[in-house]
Order: structure tokens, then C-alpha cells, then sequence
């Protein structure tokens, strides 16, 4: 059984799976610039979309996670082949997001499994691809908008069953 232990989510640790989308803390985005007649700070260019197939069209839906308690055990990750989906938190406290890259044989390299806590005011994007688990919410339940370029087909989203066990646990 291969236990997780959530870690903070930073951009720099998301960076090989996708983008943090945060004010000013994303990698590669300047320190703003004045917006709205200088009653605000707009930060541009805070993550990457991307769709490979013609026929898809963005997607911005609402998602409502219920809250989880730690431990929680995960029995599937999914992937988005062809685009890649952003999460930005409207309503929550803290949630976690599970993610792994692909091998050479295109499934998830588990030994990479990696959890990362996020705060309520941290989104991300996730790049094309990315194995992960579905959002988990913790504390509270969440409501979060996605963003993804969907056809209705079946490289939408994929999912696999995990083989063994994975449990998040808390941290020390």
C-alpha cells in the first residue's frame, strides 16, 4: 500500500504537472500591472490552456466537492489527453489535489505520486495529460470554476483504476 503525505502546493513544486494560478505567484509572472484605474493589480499570462483537438470548445463549469476526512483512500486517477483544466476556488477552505505524470507507456508512474495541500485562495492548471485524482475537499465543502476544452468524446477525460492501494494520510 503506497501511503501519501499532502505537501504545500508552491509553484515550483506543481511546475512538472501544470501552474499555480495565484496574484503575482505563478512561475514567469511579472509583478502585475495597475488595472481599473489603479484600483486593482491585474496579473496576466498566469497559466498555460491548452487544446489539441479542432472540434473542442472551452468549458467553464462549476464544481462542488464535499469535504473528506484524512485518511482518505484513492481508487482512480484521470486524465485530460487533449487539454489542459484549471481549477479556481470560489467557495473553500482547504482542499488537496493529487497528480503523477505519465511514463513511456502512457499510465501513471506511481512511485511519482504526489499530494499537494492547497490553500483557499490557490487554484491551478493542470497541463495536458496530467494523471490526477479528482479534487478532494477538506474542512468544508468546496465549490471551485474548471475551465477545459470538451467535445463530449471520449478523450475528454480518462480514467484508470488504481492497482494497489493509495491513501492520503495527514502529515506529521
Amino acid at each position: 500500500m503506497i501511503e501519501l503525505v499532502p505537501e504545500a502546493l508552491s509553484p515550483e513544486a506543481f511546475a512538472p504537472f501544470g501552474q499555480v494560478v495565484s496574484a503575482g505567484v505563478s512561475a514567469g509572472v511579472s509583478a502585475g500591472k495597475s488595472a481599473n484605474q489603479g484600483t486593482a493589480v491585474r496579473f496576466d499570462w498566469t497559466c498555460r490552456f491548452v487544446n489539441t483537438r479542432d472540434g473542442a470548445q472551452p468549458n467553464l463549469s462549476v464544481f462542488r466537492s464535499e469535504a473528506k476526512a484524512l485518511p482518505f483512500p484513492l481508487k482512480l486517477l484521470e486524465r485530460h489527453p487533449c487539454s489542459s483544466q484549471m481549477f479556481v476556488p470560489m467557495q473553500c477552505a482547504r482542499y488537496l489535489v493529487v497528480v503523477c505524470k505519465s511514463g513511456p507507456d502512457g499510465m501513471p508512474v506511481l512511485s511519482e505520486l504526489r499530494a499537494f495541500l492547497c490553500a483557499a485562495g490557490q487554484g491551478f492548471n493542470y497541463d495536458a495529460g496530467i494523471w490526477h485524482h479528482p479534487i478532494i475537499a477538506l474542512d468544508s465543502a468546496a465549490e471551485l470554476v474548471m475551465l477545459a476544452w470538451e467535445d463530449g468524446g471520449a478523450k475528454d477525460c480518462e480514467e484508470w483504476a488504481l492497482p494497489e492501494p493509495v491513501t492520503i494520510v495527514r502529515g506529521g
